[in-house]
């Protein structure tokens, strides 16, 4: 987030005996909306920031295809240079999770201006065994999601076959 009201939030919840209520920050891009409260979370807990690409208060990068633990599972990180350049989703294939950051996987209309790197984004994410996308500002996905990745994939292969390439 924007600032330091997620602290708030954190404090009241109950992270167990002797356990840091926040050991690491992975941010899914630089913007401000998400990465400029990490400073914040950093000084209160002593957390490490994770990212893409080194910033201010970025203590390591993140490659794709590194696995990460976060909480209790293990999460795949995958580089999507499609909102921005520095855009990773994170993947936990024991339970089928899919943070996507602000990637949007859902695509209305073949007349906009998609990339090759979002259709290959899009065919990767339909060979996993999704049961949850979150994104970051848009209600969860919990059903249709196949069904739902189908249907942009045909859309931005349709917009690239229009020669709507950016």
């Amino acid at each position: 987030g924007m600032d330091g009201h997620v602290i708030e939030q954190i404090d009241r919840i109950y992270t167990g005996v002797g356990k840091k209520p926040v050991d690491q920050v992975v941010l899914t891009h630089n913007h401000f909306d998400h990465a400029a409260g990490a400073r914040a979370v950093k000084e209160k807990y002593g957390a490490r920031v994770l990212a893409w690409l080194p910033g201010a208060d970025v203590d390591r990068r993140v490659n794709d295809g590194e696995m990460l633990r976060l909480g209790d599972a293990y999460f795949e990180v995958i580089h999507v240079p499609v909102h921005s350049e520095d855009s990773i989703a994170l993947y936990c294939q024991a339970d089928g999770v899919l943070f996507s950051g602000d990637t949007s996987l859902r695509v209305l209309t073949a007349e906009s201006s998609y990339s090759q790197a979002y259709l290959s984004f899009l065919e990767r994410l339909a060979k996993l065994q999704l049961k949850m996308v979150y994104s970051g500002h848009d209600p969860p996905v919990k059903e249709g999601i196949d069904t739902m990745l189908a249907a942009s994939i045909n859309l931005v292969r349709k917009s690239l076959q229009l020669g709507r390439a950016i």
